[in-house]
């Protein structure tokens, strides 16, 4: 998968980064974290501007990510669960997304992209839903921006070391920015419904 990845970036650049978070974010077995921190040491490395490198991240994430709202929302749960365990989404992902759904609401949009398996299937629970779209993206446009960023700043401050940064980048780090995604994502949260309630 690293050579693969390695080929879209190097052959097609942008376009290949696009392509890539397209693909991820719709659910197909593509390691997100990873092509970001080799995107930001192509950086440190002078290969990438850091500006297009984050645009086309960003970008792509946005229309996999919209792609995935519209799939669920147009045809709901039974066709997540039949398609799911073709792209790596098993019923136990979906199940567990399904709960932090259910429980977090919109908050999980944007915290989700930090979890490893359940940013995946979080858009397609929004449109399953029928989550009203200028919610869906506030929140799933946000937290993107917010991923994206992160990763691309480890991948450029890492710069040399990415190769033994990629093996385990998905234990520790992750447990880390998820909390700290967590705990911006329930304050936002907690300042929007008590606006509500007023």
């Amino acid at each position: 998968m690293e050579h693969e990845m390695g080929y879209m970036i190097s052959h097609y650049g942008y376009w290949g980064i696009i392509a890539l978070f397209v693909g991820g974010m719709i659910g197909l077995p593509i390691p997100d974290e990873v092509i970001l921190v080799f995107v930001g040491y192509q950086i440190h490395r002078g290969n990438m501007f850091f500006l297009y490198a984050y645009i086309s991240a960003v970008f792509g994430t946005f229309i996999g990510i919209s792609i995935s709202y519209w799939i669920g929302r147009l045809l709901g749960m039974s066709f997540l669960q039949k398609i799911g365990p073709k792209v790596g989404l098993n019923e136990k992902r979906i199940e567990k997304a399904h709960t932090y759904f259910n429980r977090w609401g919109p908050v999980v949009l944007f915290v989700g992209y930090f979890i490893p398996g359940v940013r995946y299937i979080t858009a397609y629970l929004a449109g399953i839903s029928k989550m009203d779209g200028k919610k869906f993206i506030v929140y799933a446009y946000s937290g993107a921006m917010c991923w994206v960023l992160v990763f691309l700043l480890i991948g450029r401050e890492l710069g040399r070391g990415w190769e033994q940064m990629s093996g385990y980048i998905h234990y520790p780090l992750i447990i880390f920015l998820a909390l700290l995604s967590v705990g911006i994502g329930l304050f936002w949260y907690y300042k929007q419904q008590k606006r509500v309630y007023k």
